[in-house]
């Protein structure tokens, strides 16, 4: 690995970008933890950062020569906010860009796409991490693990498709290296665990290791957009029901060698986390 200056994360108390900003400070490098309440982070520098403010961006970017990329959450456009961010920070002197995607979102796409489209202008050093669907959407308090705690139901429009659900430490074990390494990987990258599984195999996972009765509760395409607009604008809960009626098509379904060529050890199993996470009820 080379010896990285300081690297800005962003989102550092999220899924992705707390383990990031964590790994990163373990293995001695320097962190600027962003958040928008510039929550401490240990090991980091904590610092304020807001998408939509831009007067906290100069802050926030003071000394980075490297950057990881939360696209701000909700938003069907994050372009429209981030590429006048890219942009300063290129002029701010950050030579290293890597952007969080989802497998789901091809260069040029709706949404980050777009980003992805326009980053390999922006810097000579970058990466695009395009992780499947997280194995702790089920684990943690997000949508899947509230409604499984609640009454035991995982509630999607995706059928029997099959998705390569893959561990959050995984993906920031990549973004470490796409971030530190001596030659940044200049191209996307799209990570999964080591097997596709249908959220009906999700559930019967859950159900043998934590012995609570978890049930695949399936919805058409209209019912599920219907349900995440309770929880999201309408135009990204589309969106987001659009993603579920792909992979019933199975357009995820699928594994790669990514995170075991980029880290050298193979990704961590839904059952192990499960295992590790959720033995015993959460």
């Amino acid at each position: 690995m080379t010896s990285a200056g300081t690297t800005l994360v962003i989102g550092a108390t999220g899924t992705t970008g707390g383990r990031t900003a964590a790994q990163l400070t373990a293995a001695g490098h320097r962190v600027k933890a962003a958040s928008r309440r510039g929550a401490p982070v240990a090991g980091a520098v904590p610092v304020p950062f807001d998408w939509h403010d831009p007067v906290t961006h100069a802050a926030a970017l003071a000394g980075a020569d490297r950057v990881y990329l939360i696209p701000p959450v909700g938003d069907s456009d994050p372009a429209a906010v981030m590429l006048p961010f890219l942009q300063r920070a290129r002029s701010a002197g950050v030579r290293r860009a890597v952007l969080l995607s989802s497998s789901a979102i091809p260069e040029g796409g709706p949404a980050v796409g777009r980003v992805h489209q326009a980053l390999p202008g922006l810097f000579t050093e970058w990466a695009v991490l395009r992780p499947s669907w997280f194995m702790q959407n089920f684990t943690g308090a997000h949508a899947h693990g509230r409604s499984i705690r609640a009454d035991g139901s995982i509630w999607t429009a995706t059928g029997s498709g099959r998705v390569g659900f893959v561990d959050a430490e995984d993906i920031a074990a990549v973004a470490v290296r796409a971030l530190t390494g001596e030659q940044a990987p200049n191209t996307d990258l799209v990570l999964t665990g080591p097997e596709a599984l249908s959220h009906d195999d999700i559930a019967t996972i859950i159900t043998e290791v934590t012995g609570r009765p978890v049930t695949h509760r399936r919805l058409a395409y209209e019912q599920m957009r219907d349900r995440l607009t309770a929880e999201v604008p309408v135009e990204f809960a589309a969106l987001l029901a659009g993603m579920d009626r792909a992979i019933a098509a199975g357009a995820e379904d699928r594994v790669t060698d990514t995170v075991q060529r980029l880290t050298g050890r193979a990704p961590r199993s839904f059952r192990a986390l499960v295992e590790a996470e959720m033995r015993g009820g959460s």
